[in-house]
């Protein structure tokens, strides 16, 4: 499609997610290549792969960074986000999801089901993202594709839809069994895979085909009715009528389309190119976005249509050469370079300087952007992470993106002081860029702390200071982020009244904290009525109980899993704000100390996988760890053990497993919750 026969019915928002090494970036690659947008295959392992172009990609051969490029199938522009698979980056898949239409479940046919897959399936979910799934990697040993569907039922609760069934397995894996055409394709090795031929089905595979395109069928009739007519009355069913409700099943997440192949050996990317234009939605399939009139505060939706007032949300913030670049989704109308765009949240206006097509760390210039394009802007300086812009006549606010909290901080300071200024500009411009990454200076020690979700993150970030910002740091040993909590409700009044300067001040507070469930993390309440306390004074109240809980009262960590009710007050003719304030902070830190307050310690999941014979040294480590192993699992000819285990036990994890299993075995770790420090 050229650029200038824009439809927005034939433009694909689709992101690629899945566990670490199923092979996304593989998959991107492949279809680059396959849709002319590359002249050559990049690798992964040879640090070649284009949409992998950070430096620090390029050596751990991992995506760390939402890669996001725009390519043609079919007549349809597709804009592709490749998103990591390790867990410490999960906020790119987080705040990419949040912006796509569809995406593309990639499954590794050894692994099956793994911990990170589950955890992107799971936030797909949540934005009722349309997914296809494709199971990778069937050439190789241990390969087991109807293993890997069963786990999709079992472990995501998906429904899944098989297209495809693997033709030959493991070394004899040679293409796929199309069960739409019933045809079998099989990919030319000499051409890279970008030819195949389309032949009958070989005889060893008609019945299974056949018992699978049953399956197919019935599960069709149990979602459409044209289809069940069809299929009762034994009628042939046409490829278009299939694929219509294949379609429509798709976007209702009713199904899943599950297709196979080996993307290292360029086998099966053309038909998953087709099965994105096919079932997953264009902007128009889905229910326009919601937010709210920055104004009034009501309910409003936008349109994907570029006559509507222009809206679009930054999903995130990158630093190219020192200069800011903006990725937005366009949700409804248009823009021009040179236009005044509001930002809504903000409530501040910024003129947009240029406007860019990414395609990985490369870029194409535009003069204008459009309903359901996924673009870069450069000039807005004041925009952040999870910003609306907007038509300033039409304000709106979108649902912000969901953030997760660091985990894990190390202190950093800088080699000399001309490193000093150095870091310092590095560590703000890194923090910008990247919502999970947070700083702040300890006010005993005067330290520079930073903190982050893993020893990777905060790896990369050191890394990066020193590549790009050209700052040498030292760094401390890696420390973990507690939380705080209390066990038993309280109910407290206090009462604020002092003469500071020369102007009396007045304040009373009544406040009830109750202990909640592990995982809730802190809600508000109001019971109190107007007669109590005037609602002016409101906000501040609640900005100060805020700051009282971002500092604890047992070790100055900040304080989860309450609720604290503004319950009742008093007033007074020398009733102030700061009055008000002051009574507040006090009597929510006395209401703590009395609840019995405990320390809470970041407890994480933990997935190992490995040989047999190494089962039993691994699981007295981790004993030794103080975790709890809650399952061991068989998966084809390796042992999957799952525990959880506190954190500030497993520093240096990787190096031990290494020498326990002879660097055969290999493990994952994820965030589950807080928990009382034993």
């Amino acid at each position: 499609m050229s650029k200038q026969g824009y439809h927005i019915k034939r433009v694909r928002n689709i992101g690629i997610i899945a566990h670490i090494d199923a092979g996304k970036t593989t998959i991107s690659e492949r279809i680059l290549y396959y849709t002319g947008k590359s002249h050559r295959i990049g690798e992964v392992h040879d640090g070649e792969a284009i949409m992998d172009w950070m430096p620090e990609e390029k050596e751990r051969g991992i995506t760390i960074t939402s890669a996001v490029t725009t390519c043609y199938w079919r007549d349809h522009e597709i804009h592709l986000i490749d998103t990591p698979g390790h867990v410490d980056f999960t906020i790119e898949v987080e705040r990419s999801l949040r912006v796509l239409d569809g995406a593309i479940g990639v499954f590794c046919a050894v692994g099956g089901v793994e911990p990170q897959s589950e955890t992107v399936w799971h936030q797909a979910d949540r934005y009722k993202v349309p997914k296809i799934a494709f199971v990778n990697k069937m050439d190789r040993l241990g390969a087991d594709f109807f293993g890997t569907v069963k786990q999709m039922e079992d472990k995501l609760g998906a429904n899944p839809l098989v297209l495809q069934l693997p033709l030959g397995v493991e070394q004899d894996f040679k293409g796929v069994i199309d069960l739409i055409r019933m045809k079998a394709i099989v990919w030319h090795d000499e051409t890279l895979g970008a030819t195949y031929d389309i032949s009958d089905i070989p005889s060893e595979y008609q019945e299974q085909a056949a018992k699978y395109r049953e399956q197919l069928l019935e599960k069709l009739a149990e979602t459409d009715e044209k289809i069940m007519e069809l299929y009762l009355n034994e009628e042939s069913i046409p490829e278009t009528e299939i694929k219509r409700a294949i379609r429509t099943a798709t976007l209702q997440l009713k199904l899943v389309p599950v297709l196979c192949g080996a993307a290292l050996k360029n086998r099966g990317i053309q038909p998953l190119l087709d099965a994105v234009v096919d079932y997953l939605p264009s902007p128009v399939d889905i229910p326009p976005v919601k937010g709210d009139n920055a104004i009034t505060g009501k309910s409003e939706t936008r349109p994907p249509d570029e006559k509507a007032p222009f809206c679009a949300l930054a999903f995130k913030i990158m630093m190219d050469q020192g200069r800011k670049l903006t990725l937005v989704r366009v949700y409804s109308g248009k823009v021009k370079v040179g236009d005044i765009i509001y930002n809504s949240r903000q409530r501040t206006k910024e003129r947009i300087a240029r406007i860019f097509r990414l395609h990985a760390d490369k870029r194409e210039r535009l003069e204008e952007v459009k309903a359901g394009d996924i673009v870069a802007i450069a000039g807005l300086k004041k925009v952040t992470t999870g910003d609306t812009l907007c038509d300033e006549n039409h304000p709106i606010i979108l649902e912000p993106i969901d953030f997760y909290r660091p985990v894990i901080s190390i202190a950093v300071e800088p080699k000399t002081r001309e490193d000093a200024e150095k870091a310092i500009l590095g560590l703000q411009k890194l923090a910008e860029e990247d919502p999970t990454f947070q700083i702040r200076t300890d006010e005993d020690t005067g330290q520079t702390v930073i903190s982050g979700m893993g020893e990777l993150h905060l790896d990369i970030i050191i890394h990066r200071l020193e590549r790009e910002f050209h700052a040498r740091v030292n760094t401390g040993k890696p420390q973990v982020v507690y939380r705080e909590t209390i066990t038993k409700p309280i109910e407290l009044e206090k009462i604020f009244q002092k003469e500071l300067g020369t102007t009396p001040h007045f304040g009373q507070v009544k406040l009830r904290v109750t202990p909640l469930p592990r995982g809730s993390g802190v809600k508000f309440k109001r019971t109190l009525s107007e007669a109590d306390i005037p609602p002016n004074f409101w906000p501040a109240i609640e900005e100060a109980l805020q700051n009282v809980l971002q500092q604890g009262v047992v070790a100055g960590y900040p304080m989860t899993d309450l609720e604290v009710d503004l319950c009742g007050g008093g007033t007074h003719e020398h009733a102030t704000e700061l009055g008000y304030r002051i009574a507040a902070s006090q009597a929510l830190k006395e209401a703590c100390q009395q609840a019995d307050p405990i320390l809470l310690e970041p407890i994480m999941r933990l997935e190992v996988v490995l040989p047999d014979e190494y089962m039993g040294e691994v699981i007295g480590d981790i004993n030794s760890r103080k975790g709890q192993v809650e399952s061991i699992d068989k998966r084809g000819k390796v042992t999957v053990i799952t525990a959880t285990v506190p954190l500030s036990r497993m520093f240096g994890y990787s190096t031990d497993l290494r020498s326990l299993t002879q660097g055969r075995g290999s493990f994952t770790m994820q965030f589950l919750r807080f928990d009382k420090v034993d």
